[in-house]
């Protein structure tokens, strides 16, 4: 069997193109900018990057000592809790493509901070590192609850289930606004229900929704 060279390996992952578990970067100059992609590959399957890498998939290679340094600084330093990662160099057309693997964390959220300070988790859709919503971070709190989840079944739960039977699907501030419920307590419900697979979300037009689970 004819041993797969690091070029044919490289080509193969660019034809791949960017998705939900890749992404290219041309290179890394800010270690606070890449931690959001961290944190959204480590809050949602995993996932990797290829560095050195248009996003046409043309090869531009990188100096990998470097950019190394830069994942390890968005990885330790900015990215809360830690991130567990690992970083392999490849040689494509005499240049150096270097490609991060990020881990799914266990402990969720993972937060990235920003330019402003702020810790913001982010998740991965598709091509697309989107913000997570109160409601995502809820179900990650729940999750990491060591009490469990005993969840009790009064009318502000019937009442939530039945607006979401009416309309289809709802944004968080809908599920607000129709149930006149408090907005923290619509989040707990959802990331309940969700948990316990009564609720999925969707995420159209750059919104988040919530739906009964088919």
């Amino acid at each position: 069997m004819k041993p797969i060279t690091d070029t044919t390996y490289i080509h193969a992952l660019i034809a791949e193109g960017e998705h939900q578990q890749q992404d290219f970067k041309f290179e890394i100059s800010d270690a606070r900018k890449i931690a959001k992609t961290l944190s959204a590959f480590a809050n949602t399957h995993g996932g990797r990057l290829l560095i050195g890498v248009k996003d046409n998939g043309k090869i531009a290679g990188v100096r990998s000592e470097e950019e190394q340094y830069m994942i390890e600084a968005a990885a330790r330093m900015y990215c809360h809790p830690e991130i567990s990662y690992h970083t392999q160099v490849y040689q494509v057309e005499g240049r150096n493509i270097l490609i991060a693997h990020i881990d799914e964390s266990p402990r969720k959220p993972v937060y990235a901070r920003d330019e402003s300070g702020r810790d913001l988790a982010y998740l991965r859709i598709k091509d697309e590192n989107i913000l997570a919503t109160p409601v995502h971070l809820r179900v990650w709190q729940q999750d990491g609850n060591p009490e469990g989840g005993y969840m009790p079944f009064t009318e502000r739960e019937q009442l939530l289930l039945n607006q979401l039977a009416e309309n289809g699907s709802l944004s968080l501030n809908k599920c607000c606004k129709q149930t006149r419920l408090p907005r923290r307590t619509v989040e707990n419900l959802l990331a309940q229900f969700i948990r316990y697979g009564l609720v999925e979300t969707l995420f159209e037009g750059h919104h988040f929704l919530f739906r009964l689970k088919p």
